[in-house]
């Protein structure tokens, strides 16, 4: 089987998790959510746990093929162009926190814009993460040579799983040292604030320790590109990503045991679970695509994974209008926005309030597929 000069399948787990992601963070309501739609609590693994840490698997694969194109070799125009990347990216994360505190304000004079962005700004998030992973994994790229790589995943995730161990990082506690580290850097004014240690100490899932097993996720993902392009023949791309990922999730499940699988607190283990399903999903995804020539079924996911992240932050300023933007009052005198009226439309064709949520989740993602449609159509791709 002759090597693709694209693998199409690469741009449809993009696609894939890229709509996933969009899905799991846009419910009709939280309070209402089917459970394989939810967040694991702490340790173990739903599939909305497996969304992002895909993402930032392909993040990783790409970033081989793109830093190939430079001989993987550092100099002042490679570094430029990484911390030129990591900074939009940073910006990004920024700029859609500044965006919601300004568009909140228009409805609600009480908001201070200026208290908001800035004293309360939550300084690391999704953009953020993958800026600081984008930035490490790029320069061990091109710093390290590849077979070292190998040895310096290791290293992080050995490390990351000791000093979780001696400092509590495993306990949902107000000594959990990923909390204690984002609390005394950041403060708690600048951490999210949905898990929180017994009513003190707020936990940020994107906080500083915990972004140190992602660069190792990253790097796992960049070894696979460069597997990908050893290999010229399909059948044997498909038969080492899966012995690969089968590899990868094997140990993962053996070492659970004594390092718990948990996203919020992004362990070892989950680093080398979710690896290991992301490379056997792309070998099966290459089998059906690029083998089989089975094509049709993921046009509507090739749409988001060609633009992925410009697809994601239209999502995300999509969901902040949505829930903001309001259109005075219903006859509860509660206040109509564009979200409460495509969910109440959703609760009139369903049949539970979790199938109204999630009903609401899927119009969401199609609203935004369209943008990715279009610029899909026209062959626009946008870099970030």
């Amino acid at each position: 089987m002759a090597q693709s000069k694209r693998l199409l399948a690469l741009d449809i787990l993009r696609g894939i998790t890229i709509a996933g992601m969009l899905l799991v963070n846009n419910p009709g309501t939280w309070s209402s959510i089917y459970a394989p739609l939810e967040h694991a609590e702490w340790e173990g693994l739903t599939p909305t746990d497996l969304v992002f840490p895909f993402f930032m698997f392909v993040m990783g694969v790409s970033m081989f093929f793109s830093l190939r194109k430079f001989n993987f070799s550092l100099n002042a125009h490679v570094f430029l162009k990484i911390v030129k990347r990591t900074v939009i990216l940073f910006l990004i994360g920024w700029a859609v926190s500044w965006f919601a505190v300004w568009l909140r304000g228009l409805f609600n004079p009480e908001v201070d814009f200026v208290d908001r962005a800035i004293n309360h700004l939550r300084i690391l998030g999704v953009f953020q993460r993958l800026a600081l992973v984008y930035f490490f994994g790029a320069i061990i790229a091109v710093t390290l040579k590849h077979r070292f790589i190998p040895w310096m995943i290791g290293l992080i995730l050995v490390a990351y799983a000791i000093i979780m161990a001696v400092g509590h990082g495993y306990d949902i506690s107000a000594d959990n040292i990923i909390a204690r580290i984002d609390n005394a850097v950041l403060g708690e004014d600048h951490m999210y604030k949905e898990g929180v240690f017994d009513g003190i100490i707020a936990f940020d899932p994107e906080g500083i320790l915990s972004t140190l097993p992602c660069i190792a996720h990253v790097l796992i993902g960049f070894m696979v590109g460069k597997l990908i392009l050893t290999y010229h023949n399909n059948t044997e791309r498909i038969a080492k990503l899966a012995l690969f990922g089968f590899a990868m999730m094997l140990g993962g499940w053996l070492l659970q045991y004594g390092i718990p699988c948990g996203k919020k607190m992004w362990s070892s283990t989950f680093v080398l679970i979710t690896c290991g399903m992301a490379s056997c999903l792309l070998a099966l995804l290459i089998y059906i695509i690029d083998v089989k020539g089975r094509n049709k079924w993921c046009r509507f996911f090739q749409s988001f994974g060609v633009n992925p992240l410009f697809c994601y932050l239209v999502g995300t300023i999509l969901s902040i209008a949505f829930s903001t933007i309001k259109f005075g009052t219903n006859a509860a005198g509660d206040p109509v926005s564009i979200h409460s009226l495509i969910h109440d439309a959703c609760k009139a064709v369903t049949w539970s309030p979790e199938s109204a949520s999630c009903l609401y989740a899927i119009v969401f993602v199609l609203i935004c597929w369209l943008f990715g449609y279009i610029l899909y159509k026209k062959k626009i791709y946008i870099k970030i």
